[in-house]
């Protein structure tokens, strides 16, 4: 047994941490946001290989994970997936008993065989728990089309299969853009409200976003939040960011008079809807936080009474195909939404209902059945109003179209949890290590990917979520995109900075994200900010795949970015919804607030010094373009539109391929949608659109709303200039 040093760990026992946390793809040090590097502790590195499933606590469990992780590939026929891009050659490692004779071929996704040549030469052998073992590469055609495939191999009584994904080289949606570059409206659904809302933005507000910036303002694209599912029924999580599910969507934004057998309720039933209706009509133009649980509420009593509503025979029909199209996955969604109806989260029977495929589920599941039917359902409405939604967008003028935004994870009690059991990690969430804007670190209290668990899964439960999410949409936005890299494992019971970077095949990620992109015709658009290894956007650039530009975080050792350096394939904004709208940030709101909730870690005095430096960096560079008077401070009150839009002038100088506006930017709101780092102690998520006076903006007010007016026009103009 190794001594133990003076911090009472062994040497040996780190040695051997190290060892397995390299096996695992653990990450044994960081870079600071200042760049300094920095060492994981020991405790958290046993802490996060534990959560993977190892033994860590003892020397001797250690000694006994390493020698594990060495023989695990020998152990198994086949690895857990395949996947590499077009045009390029790759070796399968293939383990049998020596001696064997094997053969293996492909089944291509449309059924067809490919014959796979098997080498004459053996490869290397070693004992395997008695067994001597071969190693036999065997290569892959290098002109396998794009898709989702099964390599088989058969060796006399041995046989064994796996996942082979050819994804895209690059993907080649993004290319058009390089021509005709585009801008587009960034929105808060959930807070752009209409006369027809039920005090919360729907799908039926979101087509008409998409059709008036886009026919009257020239718009290529409409980004808007997460619209993933939260819980089946009230009191529902406000983040759109910490849902239930990634897969599914959330039916708080349908649109109830939207439903074709709305119109066949019987009139006491079609009252009841029109009271709910008018009840909450108040709520369109309030100011005052947004209530998802009231909305929520009165939706889902409507929506029993449309769901019980006779559906016409091609109505049904429709109905059924959808069921069929989302297979298992959404009759286990709606078995869970099902039981979360009578179960709360945290209930000690969770432990009894612990998947779909429990005991507990297998005796209930019959009576369970009906009711499920009624969220299935609920899914298909969605489906049917999101497509009307990107109709609309496209019928408008949009070359692209609603651009979803994909969460980095989910709920840790929540339904992707319990469907996705074997391919998430219990015991640790994600987040992010102290930042020069989060002080503290953020944890997002979501479990992530096992890697080795969803390989071991054909990466089947990641391919069925971008498909759902790029069913209807013209792009997707994928929040933190460096997550498909490596994440911020923080273990259960530590502080955001105790954690550890783990690293994912991003190879296998983004050519899947790329692969089910171009499929859906849509492009891909990843928030690449944060701390990253500067190969990163280069790779991403090289699989076509846009980067993510903020005004006020761009920064070369000289100072603030000039436009023309900016990356082309990007999508630019002036800022984020982690930041006041700009006129609020130009005021140092964001500041204020953060010292008032004890989210800074330096006296107040010193961190508005260093903002206003920051600000005046960027707006004295603004000056000198000629975008801003020489004399114009641009933070007092009367120049900040003058100034919102000199900024938005900046971006367009930029030569970047998507150009974005905050809708709260155009119409002069202030106040931020999220802080980082909090809770309840902020209304993260519960903002509605107002004006500077802090009155509410409802859509049918934009087409006569000056600011609005005024900023889409600047960036109509200017991008229809810049194309003639």
């Amino acid at each position: 047994m190794t001594e133990p040093n003076s911090t009472g760990v062994s040497e040996g026992s780190t040695a051997l941490l190290h060892r397995l946390a390299e096996y695992h793809h653990v990450a044994t040090t960081f870079n600071g946001w200042d760049g300094t590097r920095r060492e994981v502790s020991d405790q958290t590195l046993r802490r996060v290989l534990a959560a993977l499933g190892e033994a860590t606590e003892t020397e001797e469990e250690l000694a006994q994970a390493v020698a594990d992780a060495q023989l695990k590939p020998w152990c198994r026929i086949l690895p857990g997936a395949v996947v590499l891009r077009e045009g390029r050659s790759r070796q399968v490692p293939v383990h049998l008993p020596a001696g064997v004779r094997a053969e293996g071929w492909i089944v291509l996704e449309d059924g067809s065989r490919r014959n796979l040549e098997w080498p004459a030469v053996p490869g290397e052998e070693l004992d395997v728990a008695g067994t001597l073992t071969g190693r036999t590469l065997v290569a892959l055609p290098m002109d396998l089309p794009l898709g989702w495939h099964r390599i088989e191999v058969q060796a006399g009584s041995l046989s064994a299969g796996t996942v082979l994904v050819v994804t895209p080289e690059r993907l080649t949606t993004t290319a058009a853009l390089a021509h005709r570059r585009t801008w587009g409206l960034m929105s808060q659904l959930y807070s752009v409200r209409s006369s027809r809302s039920w005090g919360i933005g729907d799908l039926g507000d979101l087509a008409d976003l998409a059709a008036l910036s886009g026919a009257e303002h020239d718009a290529g694209f409409l980004l808007i939040n997460p619209l993933h599912a939260a819980e089946p029924v009230p009191p529902v999580e406000p983040s759109p960011y910490l849902p239930t599910t990634r897969r599914f969507f959330n039916p708080l934004y349908i649109r109830v008079e939207d439903i074709p057998e709305y119109g066949y309720l019987s009139a006491a039933d079609r009252a009841r809807v029109e009271a709910a209706a008018q009840s909450l009509s108040a709520a369109n133009s309030s100011a005052e936080q947004l209530d998802r649980d009231a909305t929520y509420g009165a939706k889902l009593a409507a929506l029993e009474l449309i769901f019980s509503v006779p559906r016409s025979i091609s109505r049904q029909q429709q109905f059924e195909r959808f069921c069929a199209l989302e297979g298992k996955g959404l009759q286990d969604f709606a078995l869970w939404c099902s039981i979360s109806e009578q179960v709360p989260a945290g209930d000690p029977r969770w432990q009894l209902i612990d998947g779909p495929d429990s005991n507990w589920v297998r005796e209930h599941r019959r009576e369970l059945a009906e009711r499920g039917q009624f969220y299935q359902w609920l899914q298909w409405i969605c489906d049917q109003q999101l497509e009307s939604a990107q109709a609309a967008a496209r019928s408008a003028g949009m070359e692209i179209g609603v651009v979803h935004d994909l969460a980095v994870g989910v709920h840790p009690a929540g339904a992707d949890a319990w469907m996705l059991r074997p391919v998430l990690t219990p015991g640790v969430s994600v987040g992010a290590p102290p930042d020069m804007f989060n002080q503290q670190g953020q944890d997002w209290s979501q479990p992530p990917w096992h890697p080795q668990g969803l390989a071991d899964a054909g990466y089947l439960p990641y391919r069925d979520m971008l498909r759902t999410v790029l069913r209807h949409a013209g792009g997707i936005r994928v929040d933190h995109i460096l997550g498909l890299f490596r994440l911020w494992w923080i273990p259960e019971g530590s502080t955001p900075g105790e954690g550890a970077y783990v690293h994912f095949d991003h190879e296998a990620l983004i050519g899947i994200l790329v692969l089910e992109a171009q499929r859906a015709g849509a492009v891909v658009i990843g928030e690449d900010l944060g701390v990253f290894e500067p190969w990163v956007q280069e790779y991403l650039a090289e699989r076509g795949v846009l980067g993510t530009s903020i005004l006020w975080f761009e920064h070369t050792d000289e100072g603030p970015r000039p436009p023309e350096e900016y990356r082309q394939g990007a999508l630019t904004s002036v800022n984020t919804h982690d930041l006041p709208p700009t006129a609020g940030y130009l005021a140092g709101e964001h500041v204020d607030l953060r010292e008032s909730l004890g989210l800074l870690n330096r006296p107040v005095e010193e961190e508005r010094e260093a903002d206003a430096a920051a600000q005046e960096a960027v707006l004295s560079l603004v000056r000198s373009r000629g975008l801003l008077p020489e004399d114009a401070d641009g933070r007092a009150p009367e120049q900040v539109q003058q100034t919102v839009e000199a900024l938005h002038a900046y971006i367009l100088q930029t030569p970047s391929v998507l150009l974005g506006v905050a809708l709260a930017d155009a119409v002069g709101e202030r106040r931020t949608q999220n802080q980082p780092g909090t809770g309840d102690e902020y209304p993260n998520w519960r903002i509605p659109l107002c004006g500077p006076d802090g009155e509410a903006i409802l859509l049918e007010d934009l087409p006569s709303n000056e600011r609005f007016n005024s900023l889409t026009d600047l960036m109509k103009d200017a991008i229809w200039a810049r194309a003639v």
